[in-house]
C-alpha cells in the first residue's frame, strides 16, 4: 500500500493506492469494503486490472442506473462479515484469475479532532494498515479464500509493505509531529516552517493503528488558511473560488462546580421518562424524584424551562424563566396537569415552539430530549434539529431501540450525546446526570465573525456560525471567497472573533494572506461541501420546491461528495476503451454496471483477543429522503436477521438498523446503560433522591424533621448537637447534610456531586469561620471522618 496524507491545519486528503495479489490457485470473486470513520468523504474511487476499470461515479438518483446493474447479491456478502461494522463503502470488483493483481485507488476527505493542547489528531483508517485478519477489506466471495486477509493476529511480521509519506502545512508554522509509530526526520519545505514533510520509517507497527499527532505554531482562539480553488473550474462556483479554513476554539477556563452558571436548560418529556421519574398525581407526594434531582442540579444564574410533549406543544411556561426556588417549585406543581394527555406524538410541534421562542441573551440553549418510542415524523424532527443545529445543542435519550438512530443523530449534530437507557430507575438517572455534568460545562456565547477585505471582495460563510462554543469544543468553518479585488496590491485579509465569556466581552483579531495557498488537491472544498449540503438537506426535506434538491445534486456532482439525492454507480470499462469522463451523459456501450454502495450495517460482538469489544449503532448524518433509495432498499431487505454476538447484555444492546438516512455514529460519542452501576444500589438512588428534594436551589438545607429521617438521626439530637457558634441553623443543617453525602462506608460522589458542590459555594459564603467546629460536631454525631478539604478548608 502506497498511502499519501495532506493535512492542512485540522482538514485531512489522504491519496491511497492498493495492491492486492490473488496468490491462490482458482480464480476469485473481490469485493472491496471501507468502513467510513465520522466526517470522512470518499470523493474518488477506481479499480484497474489488466482486462478491465472499474471506478465509483455518483449519478442523479433519478435516473435510477441501480436498476439496471443486477447481481447485488454480490453485496450481500458483506452482511456476513462480522469484521464489517457501520457505514461501509463496497464496491464488487469481478473475478481475478490466480497470479493476476488489482489496483485499488482511494481517495477521501475529513475532519480531523482537535486535542486539548491544539494538536490535529490523524488516525490511519485499518483498511490501509490491516495489522490483524478483521481489517482485511478485499474480500473473496465465497467459495474462495483471499490470501491477503487471512493471517495469525498474533505474530510480528505482516504479509504486506507500507510506504507512508504525509505533507503538513499551516499558515501558523508545523511545530513537531508525534507518532505511535517510527517517522523520518521532520523535514520543512519552506523557509517560514509553514510546511513540512514525514514519512514512516521502516515497517508499519503489527499491533496498533497509526496515529499522528500534529502541533502548529501557537495555538489561538482563531487561525484561518486559504487554499486555493480548481483553475478549471469556472469562478464564482463552489470549486472555483478560494476557500477559507477557519478554525475557532476559544480558550475558556473550567467552571469552579457550585457558582453561578449562565445557560438556557430545557427538558422534554415523555411518558416512559415521567413514568420512571414517578411523575405522576398519584405519586407526586413522594420525595424520590428524578426529575427534582435533576433539576435540583442546576447551577443558580441559569434559565430552565419543561415541556411535556404530547397533544400539545405548551411548555410549564410560555418561555424559560430564572431559576429560582418560586420558579422551580411552581413547575413542578403544574407537571401533573399539563402531562395529563401525553401521548408522545407531538415532538416536531413542542421543537418548533421551543425554536419560536427567543433564548435569553447570553445563555446557550441545551435540550434534554427523552423518547419513549420512534415519533411518526421523524424525518421532519430530524431536519428541524438539522436546521437549527448551530442556535443549541441535544442531548437525547431513547428508551426503546427504534428511536435510537433518531435520537443519536439530533444529539450528534448539534455537538451533544446521546444515551440509551433500559426502564430501570438507577440507570436513568445515572446517565442523565452524566450527561448534565458535560452540559454545565462554560461557554463562549454570541459568537459571531467578521471581516475585512479589499474593496470587490466578500465571504461567505458556508453552514452558518455556531452561536456557542463550549469548553473543550471546537468548530471548523468554511468561508469562501467571492469576487474579483479592485486593489490587487493588497495581499491580506483580516478576521475578527468576537464572544461573550462569563458577561465580559472578547475579541480576537489575525490577519490572513490572501494568496491561496495548497496543492490543489481540495481538501477544503470538498469538506465545505460536505457542510453545504447539510445546510441544504433541510430545505430539500421540508418540499420547499425542487430548488435545493437540485442544487444539492449539483454541488454532489461537481466536488464528488455523496448526498441523499445521489449515489454511487459502478462502472466496468475495458482497458481497450477510451474512459468517458462526462458524469451526466449517456454510458458509452462498452461500459458495463456493477454494484457500488455506502451500506449501513451494525453490529454487536468481540472477535478475537486482538481486536477490543464494539458496540456498533445506526448512523447519525441526517438525510430525509434516503429511505428511498432503491440501492438501499435492496440492500436493508433482511438485514435484521444479522447474528448478534458479543458481550452485551440483552438490557444494553444495540438498536436494529434503520433505512433511515442517517449516518456513521462514533461509538465514543454514545453512552450505553448498563444495568450494573458496582456499589450502586436502588436504596442509595432513593436516599440521594430524599435529600435533593429537601434541598433549596441555593445549595442549603433547612433544619427539619425530613432531614432528620435522611441523616437517620433524632431530630432533637441534631438540635442539641449544634454548636453554639452558629447563628443560622441551616448552615448546621447543610454541614450535616455534605458530611453525611461523604461518610466512610458511602460515596455519593457521582450521584450529588453537584448538589454537594452548590452547598459547599453557599457555607464558604455564609460561614467559613464556623465550618471547623460545625464540621467536628458533625463527625462526632454521624460517626464519620471527613475531612475539612471537603468544605475546601
Amino acid at each position: 500500500a502506497v498511502v499519501d496524507i495532506a493535512i492542512q491545519d485540522y482538514v485531512a486528503d489522504v491519496a491511497s493506492e492498493l495492491i492486492y495479489q490473488n496468490k491462490s490457485q482458482i480464480s476469485t470473486e473481490v469485493l472491496f469494503v471501507f468502513p467510513l470513520a465520522p466526517n470522512m468523504a470518499i470523493y474518488s474511487f477506481q479499480a484497474c486490472s489488466e482486462d478491465a476499470k472499474v471506478q465509483a461515479m455518483l449519478q442523479d438518483e433519478v435516473q435510477q442506473l441501480h436498476e439496471d446493474t443486477g447481481h447485488w447479491e454480490n453485496l450481500e456478502y458483506v452482511w456476513d462479515q462480522p469484521n464489517c461494522p457501520a457505514e461501509v463503502f463496497a464496491c464488487f470488483l469481478g473475478t481475478l484469475s490466480p497470479g493476476r493483481e488489482v489496483v485499488v485507488t482511494l481517495r477521501y476527505v475529513q475532519e480531523l479532532p482537535r486535542e486539548p493542547d491544539g494538536a490535529a489528531h490523524f488516525v490511519l483508517p485499518p483498511t490501509l494498515h490491516p495489522y490483524t485478519k478483521h481489517y482485511g477489506r478485499a474480500f473473496a466471495l465465497p467459495s474462495a479464500v483471499f490470501p491477503l486477509a487471512v493471517w495469525n493476529c498474533r505474530t510480528s511480521k505482516l504479509p504486506y509493505s507500507l510506504l507512508l509519506t504525509a505533507s503538513l502545512q499551516s499558515p501558523r508554522g508545523v511545530a513537531k509531529v508525534q507518532a505511535n509509530f517510527a517517522l523520518t526526520p521532520l523535514i520543512y519545505t519552506a523557509r517560514d516552517r509553514s510546511t513540512a514533510q514525514v514519512s514512516l520509517a521502516g515497517s508499519p507497527p503489527s499491533q496498533h493503528d497509526l496515529e499522528l499527532l500534529v502541533y502548529f505554531g501557537e495555538p489561538t482562539a482563531v487561525s484561518a488558511m486559504v487554499e486555493k480553488g480548481d483553475p478549471g473550474a469556472p469562478p464564482g462556483s463552489l470549486l472555483g473560488d478560494p476557500m477559507v479554513l477557519v478554525t475557532l476554539a476559544p480558550s475558556i477556563p473550567e467552571a469552579v462546580p457550585g457558582q453561578r452558571q449562565s445557560g438556557e436548560f430545557i427538558f422534554l418529556l415523555d411518558t416512559t421518562f415521567l413514568e420512571h421519574a414517578q411523575v405522576s398525581p398519584q405519586s407526586w407526594d413522594q420525595d424520590g424524584d428524578s426529575l427534582l434531582l435533576l433539576l435540583k442540579t442546576l447551577p443558580l444564574g441559569c434559565y430552565f424551562n419543561i415541556y411535556c410533549y404530547g397533544e400539545t406543544s405548551m411548555g410549564i411556561y410560555s418561555q424559560s424563566v430564572k431559576y429560582t426556588q418560586d420558579n422551580l417549585t411552581e413547575a413542578m406543581r403544574r407537571i401533573p396537569s399539563t402531562c395529563s394527555c401525553l401521548d408522545d406524538t407531538n415532538l416536531l410541534g413542542t421543537l418548533r415552539s421551543i425554536y419560536n421562542t427567543p433564548r435569553p441573551r447570553g445563555h446557550a440553549r441545551q435540550l434534554f430530549i427523552f423518547m419513549a418510542r420512534l415519533p411518526p415524523d421523524k424525518e421532519a424532527i430530524a431536519a428541524e434539529v438539522c436546521r437549527h443545529r448551530n442556535s443549541h445543542r441535544c442531548f437525547t435519550f431513547f428508551f426503546s431501540e427504534d428511536s435510537a438512530a433518531l435520537a443519536i443523530a439530533l444529539a450528534r449534530e448539534t455537538g451533544g450525546e446521546a444515551a440509551y437507557v433500559s426502564s430501570d430507575n438507577i440507570c436513568m438517572t445515572f446517565v442523565v446526570l452524566k450527561c448534565l455534568k458535560r452540559a454545565l460545562k462554560p461557554a463562549a456565547e454570541g459568537v459571531s465573525l467578521s471581516w475585512t477585505l479589499p474593496c470587490g471582495l466578500e465571504a461567505e460563510v458556508l453552514g452558518g456560525t455556531p452561536q456557542s462554543i463550549f469548553q473543550g469544543q471546537h468548530s471548523l468553518l468554511y468561508a469562501q471567497i467571492h469576487g474579483q479585488a479592485q486593489d490587487t496590491t493588497v495581499a491580506k485579509g483580516v478576521m475578527t472573533l468576537q464572544y461573550s465569556l462569563d458577561g465580559q466581552d472578547v475579541s480576537h483579531t489575525i490577519e490572513f494572506p490572501l494568496c491561496p495557498q495548497g496543492d490543489g488537491r481540495l481538501a477544503g472544498h470538498r469538506l465545505a461541501a460536505r457542510c453545504l449540503l447539510k445546510r441544504l438537506l433541510p430545505e430539500a426535506a421540508s418540499g420547499s420546491g425542487d430548488e435545493p434538491r437540485h442544487r444539492s445534486v449539483e454541488i454532489s456532482l461537481t466536488s464528488g461528495i455523496i448526498c441523499p439525492f445521489t449515489s454511487y454507480v459502478g462502472v466496468r470499462t475495458s482497458q481497450r476503451v477510451t474512459w468517458y469522463r462526462g458524469p451526466l451523459a449517456l454510458l458509452p456501450p462498452r461500459q458495463s454496471l456493477i454494484p457500488c454502495q455506502i451500506i449501513l450495517l451494525r453490529g454487536s460482538y468481540q472477535i478475537s483477543s486482538c481486536y477490543p469489544t464494539s458496540i456498533w449503532v445506526p448512523p447519525g448524518w441526517l438525510t430525509a429522503v434516503c429511505a428511498s433509495w432503491i440501492a438501499l432498499r435492496r440492500l436493508t431487505h433482511g438485514i435484521t436477521a444479522l447474528s448478534q454476538r458479543g458481550a452485551c447484555s440483552k438490557a444494553c444492546k444495540p438498536p436494529p438498523p434503520s433505512v433511515s438516512s442517517l449516518k456513521h455514529v462514533d461509538r465514543r460519542e454514545l453512552f450505553l446503560c448498563s444495568p450494573s452501576f458496582g456499589s450502586w444500589s436502588t436504596k442509595a438512588i432513593a436516599e440521594c433522591q430524599e435529600l435533593a428534594a429537601l434541598q433549596n436551589i441555593d445549595g442549603s438545607w433547612a433544619l427539619s424533621s425530613g432531614l432528620a429521617s435522611v441523616l437517620e438521626v433524632n431530630e432533637a439530637e441534631i438540635k442539641g448537637k449544634m454548636p453554639g457558634e452558629v447563628m443560622e441553623p441551616s448552615i448546621w443543617a447543610t454541614v450535616l447534610a455534605v458530611t453525611w453525602l461523604n461518610r466512610n462506608d458511602k460515596c455519593y460522589q457521582d450521584l450529588c456531586e453537584l448538589l454537594e458542590a452548590k452547598a459547599v459555594t453557599w457555607l464558604c459564603s455564609r460561614a467559613v469561620s464556623q465550618l471547623d467546629k460545625c464540621l467536628e460536631a458533625a463527625n462526632t454525631l454521624l460517626g464519620s471522618t471527613v475531612k475539612p478539604s471537603v468544605f475546601r478548608l
